[in-house]
């Protein structure tokens, strides 16, 4: 079975819409949308849509929720295969069965999105070319897109994984797939930017993302020798 895991938090705008796609493109699957503390509709929305609703009561970070999520996956076995999803609507639920694919035809462990770079700001191109550029060369490996929150993975991953809280979360579990060698491949997402960051706020997530890739490649290497 697959399950699909959207963290969200005031997100009663999309939340019915992406539950609705999830049912449409992984009928069948597991749907559990982890409510982060939201002040809006975002819980009683996803209630009456019938899907699995687990609920913190103060807002604790995308890092928290997906440890909620994953705790409840955990416990239900017949779960193979997750998803780990936005709820904004930034990516396309219709894109999953692409990371998929790949682990049910036995090619891979773990799966990250590969986004369209024609569809992003050139900013934020620029951001994620210094981090997939340092990211593949410390960490040896070839990815295409290191920063895509648009994930699969088999169960088996999600037992191995630590989860770090905060903007790094993404690289923290691709970092940590790495450190298990679990097999890792690239799929095609496409996205949709509607927000935009404030510059000084973006500069500065760059530089976070920047130093904690530098140094958790250093230690991989140091550790290596």
């Amino acid at each position: 079975m697959i399950g699909i895991l959207f963290p969200a938090y005031n997100e009663e705008k999309n939340i019915q819409i992406v539950i609705q796609e999830a049912k449409k493109y992984l009928p069948n699957s597991k749907i559990v949308v982890v409510d982060d503390g939201s002040k809006d509709k975002t819980g009683e929305i996803a209630r009456k849509n019938k899907v699995t609703l687990l609920i913190h009561k103060k807002n604790k970070g995308k890092g928290e929720a997906l440890k909620t999520g994953f705790k409840y996956f955990l416990k239900n076995h017949n779960v193979d295969i997750i998803v780990v999803a936005d709820s904004d609507r930034q990516y396309s639920v219709k894109d999953a069965p692409k990371l998929i694919k790949p682990i049910q035809k036995g090619k891979a462990d773990y799966v990250v999105g590969c986004r369209n770079w024609k569809q992003i700001p050139f900013r934020h191109r620029m951001g994620n070319f210094v981090w997939r550029t340092i990211f593949n060369i410390l960490f040896r490996t070839n990815l295409k897109d290191t920063n895509c929150g648009f994930i699969a993975m088999k169960i088996d991953v999600v037992k191995k994984l630590k989860i770090h809280g905060g903007y790094i979360i993404d690289n923290a579990m691709l970092i940590q797939a790495i450190k298990n060698k679990f097999r890792i491949v690239n799929a095609p997402v496409s996205i949709h930017y509607k927000y935009k960051r404030e510059f000084f706020k973006g500069t500065r997530m760059v530089a976070g993302i920047t130093l904690f890739i530098l140094k958790q490649g250093i230690k991989y290497n140091l550790n290596k020798l």
